[in-house]
């Protein structure tokens, strides 16, 4: 793996010369914002060795390097799902990729189904905690103790200083945000009524088939992670409404400016 690694960055590198600082994943319809990054450089994921290709409507599938609140950023551009037959070292590769690039804060953003009765269609929900034990977890195996111990803690995974610098920034533009609970499930099905109820019981605000395994990843690497979802959908009450992933990218679209503006601006802050 670290081998695989080491070859990957060295790619990358002969492609793009700066050190990035913050990496950045993008979910589903939330695409857009790679615009508000001043672009130097971008490699399809496909050119990289040893890289996953993205297979989901709305990932492009590329990495983008700029600059974006004064910072030197890499943006995933589309990310990897257990669902789409990967093993969970394929879907974090791309995370342990851009720690050896060296990145200091990994950044996230997915769509998500709203378990919280309050929530509504195109929220925003700074993640606090998630509940993991519905997705395999990416460390099964033998330890790679460069990577990090073989039993990380899990207290803090999402970083709280980071989350209140996101929280004040969205207060000063007006923008209102929930904080709450991410439940990561396997997907590719959305979740029947009786599920979304069942998660919510387990203290689930929000669920999602991406985000959970990468952040493991990430905390085994020692990197500080903020994550937030988009509401694109609310799935947990008895109405007839049926969920369709066209609706889901269109929700995230509609959403986005909201979420970049608070990303843009955390990152200046970093």
């Amino acid at each position: 793996m670290i081998k695989k690694i080491n070859e990957a960055v060295a790619f990358i590198k002969s492609r793009y010369k700066e050190q990035p600082s913050v990496g950045i994943v993008l979910g589903s319809g939330l695409g857009s914002f790679v615009n508000e990054i001043e672009t130097e450089a971008e490699i399809s994921y496909k050119d990289i060795p040893h890289f996953p290709e993205s297979t989901v409507e709305g990932h492009s599938g590329k990495l983008i390097f700029g600059n974006l609140g004064g910072k030197k950023v890499v943006a995933m551009a589309g990310r990897f799902h257990y669902y789409e037959g990967y093993t969970t070292q394929e879907v974090v590769f791309p995370i342990r990729v851009l720690k050896y690039l060296g990145i200091q804060t990994l950044v996230i953003s997915n769509a998500a189904g709203g378990l919280n009765t309050s929530y509504k269609v195109g929220d925003l929900m700074i993640i606090k905690d998630h509940i993991s034990m519905l997705t395999i977890n990416p460390l099964l195996g033998k330890n790679e103790s460069e990577f990090g111990p073989r039993f990380p803690d899990m207290s803090e995974p999402y970083k709280n200083r980071l989350i209140e610098k996101a929280k004040k920034i969205a207060t000063e533009n007006n923008i209102v945000i929930n904080e709450g609970v991410y439940v990561g499930v396997t997907g590719p099905t959305f979740e029947t009524r009786s599920e979304y109820k069942m998660l919510h019981l387990l203290g689930g605000d929000a669920v999602g088939m991406s985000t959970v395994q990468e952040v493991i990843a990430a905390v085994h690497l020692g990197l500080p992670v903020f994550a937030m979802s988009v509401i694109t959908d609310v799935g947990i009450r008895d109405d007839e409404n049926k969920i369709t992933h066209e609706e889901v990218l269109q929700a995230a679209r509609e959403a986005e400016p909201k979420l970049t503006l608070i990303f843009k601006q955390l990152i200046a802050q970093l």
